[in-house]
């Protein structure tokens, strides 16, 4: 994850007008580069953008893409929607939190996964789905967690070896 600093926030910033309409775009970027919205990058981002503080508050706490916690490499959406509560979604759920070692939703301590539930994904023929990331796991079973969690813990052992320095 990278180390939030003045400097860090400020070349996201330099890549938009100074404008409110740029808020939310800001926002995103900023998620994206600290998978979070840490304090002070709201801050500076209210100062630049002349957004009252508040404001920003209100937009980082209102969508769910958001966070103003630390959250994991990997973000895993579990639908508890209607369709996907009746077809097996709890059972998934206690399967995923079981595997992590979680005791309820929240993010693993290596900050590798974070496990969300969610009203609805909007794929009930599916159900019950799962979103990791931008990717949609249908019809989704207990069977099917250990590989779906292998597949993912591997991309970010690939991706971290392959972002290593070599000496």
């Amino acid at each position: 994850m990278a180390q939030v600093t003045t400097e860090s926030v400020e070349t996201v910033l330099e890549h938009y007008d100074e404008t409110r309409d740029n808020l939310i775009p800001v926002l995103q970027e900023i998620q994206d580069e600290f998978h979070y919205l840490p304090e002070p990058a709201l801050r500076q981002v209210s100062e630049t953008l002349q957004v009252p503080l508040t404001d920003v508050f209100h937009v980082a706490t209102f969508y769910n893409c958001f966070s103003l916690e630390p959250v994991g490499d990997h973000v895993m959406q579990v639908c508890m929607g209607t369709a996907c509560h009746v077809r097996g979604a709890p059972r998934v759920l206690d399967r995923i939190l079981r595997d992590l070692k979680l005791p309820a939703a929240g993010t693993t301590e290596d900050r590798q996964f974070t496990v969300r539930t969610v009203r609805c994904i909007g794929c009930c023929g599916l159900a019950p789905v799962l979103r990791v990331d931008a990717s949609t796991h249908p019809a989704m079973t207990q069977a099917k967690v250990r590989g779906m969690l292998k597949k993912y813990q591997k991309r970010t052992k690939e991706t971290e070896e392959t972002s290593e320095p070599e000496e």
